[in-house]
C-alpha cells in the first residue's frame, strides 16, 4: 500500500531547523546545492534522514521527495533508520582486509551479536563494515563517526566498543576528539565545532603516504633512492637494504630458506641463483 505522505516536524523543531536551514541556504548560488547540507542537518536532528527531514528537506529547496529520496538513498553517510549513538566502521577494503581488517569485523560482530549496518539493543553501537577512508599507513583502521583509530586489532576493537557502550572516555588516534553522531552530523551540515580544542586538533597522514609528497618538493631522505622509469637503464647500482623495492627492480634474492622462490634466492657463496635443496 502507499505510503500516507511524511508527518511533519513539531511547530519548534521545525521553526529552529528553519532558521539552520536558511543558514545553509546562504551559502550557494543555487538553492539545490544545499541539499547534501541540510541531509546532515535533519540527520542531527533524529540520527537518520526519516521520510519528515526529507520532506524538511523538499519543501525547503522546492524539490520533490522523490528528488531528495534519490540523494538520500545514493550516499552511504545517510542513515536510513535509528541507530546507535556511535556508529563503528571497520575498514575492510584491500589493504586494511588483508592486514587484519575482516577478522575485526567478524569478531565484533560476534562480540556485539549484530550484523552489518546492526545496532546493540542499548542504541549505543551501530557496526558496520566501510571503504577505504585513506588511512592505509595505519591499516587496519576502525572509525568511530568518522573519528580515526588506527592499528587496531580484534582485541583492541572489541575493548573499543565496550568502553562506548559503558560510557567510559574514548579517544580517536588522531583528529578532533569523539562526539555522539548527531553532533558530528550537524559539523558535516557546516556548522562551526565549537568544543574547546576541536578545532585545534587534527591528525595528519603517515609517513609512507608522505613520500611521494617529499619526492616532488625534493626532499629526498639520506639514502633514499628513486626508482628508474620503465624502459631506462638504472642509473646506478643499489647497495642491498638502500630503498623500498618496487616492481621496477625485480628480480630480486630472498631467503635461502626459500629456494623455491620465482624471483631467485641468493645463492650459498653469497651469489644470485638459485639454491639447490639438500641431496639435489
Amino acid at each position: 500500500m502507499p505510503q500516507l505522505p511524511a508527518p511533519d516536524y513539531p511547530a519548534d523543531v521545525r521553526a529552529r531547523l528553519e532558521a539552520d536551514a536558511k543558514e545553509i541556504v546562504a551559502r550557494y548560488p543555487d538553492s539545490r546545492s544545499a541539499l547534501l547540507p541540510l541531509l546532515h542537518l535533519v540527520q542531527s536532528e533524529e540520527g537518520y534522514v526519516s521520510r519528515t527531514g526529507m520532506r524538511f528537506c523538499a519543501e525547503v529547496l522546492g524539490l520533490t521527495t522523490a528528488e531528495v529520496t534519490a540523494v538520500a538513498t545514493f550516499y552511504t553517510m545517510y542513515r536510513r533508520k535509528p541507530s546507535g549513538d556511535y556508529q563503528v566502521g571497520v575498514c575492510t577494503n584491500t589493504l586494511c582486509a588483508v592486514m587484519g581488517g575482516d577478522a575485526i569485523f567478524e569478531e565484533l560482530q560476534q562480540h556485539l551479536g549484530v550484523g552489518n549496518h546492526g545496532t546493540t539493543p542499548d542504541g549505543k553501537v551501530t557496526l558496520e563494515h566501510i571503504e577505504c577512508n585513506a588511512a592505509c599507513d595505519f591499516a587496519p583502521v576502525v572509525m568511530v563517526n568518522w573519528e580515526f583509530f588506527d592499528n587496531q586489532t580484534p582485541d583492541s576493537a572489541k575493548r573499543l566498543v565496550d568502553d562506548l557502550r559503558a560510557g567510559r572516555p574514548v579517544e580517536p588516534t588522531r583528529g578532533a576528539p569523539l562526539c555522539t553522531y548527531k553532533e558530528t552530523a550537524r559539523i558535516l551540515a557546516g556548522f562551526p565545532d565549537e568544543r574547546p580544542g576541536a578545532v585545534e586538533a587534527t591528525g595528519g597522514a603517515g609517513p609512507a603516504s608522505l613520500v611521494g609528497l617529499k619526492l616532488a618538493k625534493g626532499e629526498t631522505a639520506p639514502g633514499a633512492r628513486v626508482v628508474h622509469p620503465r624502459g631506462e637503464a638504472p642509473r646506478d647500482r643499489p647497495t642491498p637494504g638502500s630503498g623500498h623495492l618496487s616492481s621496477h627492480d625485480a628480480p630480486q634474492p630472498t631467503s635461502a630458506s626459500d629456494p623455491r622462490h620465482p624471483s631467485g634466492p641468493v645463492g650459498p657463496a653469497g651469489q644470485d641463483g638459485p639454491v639447490t635443496e639438500e641431496g639435489e
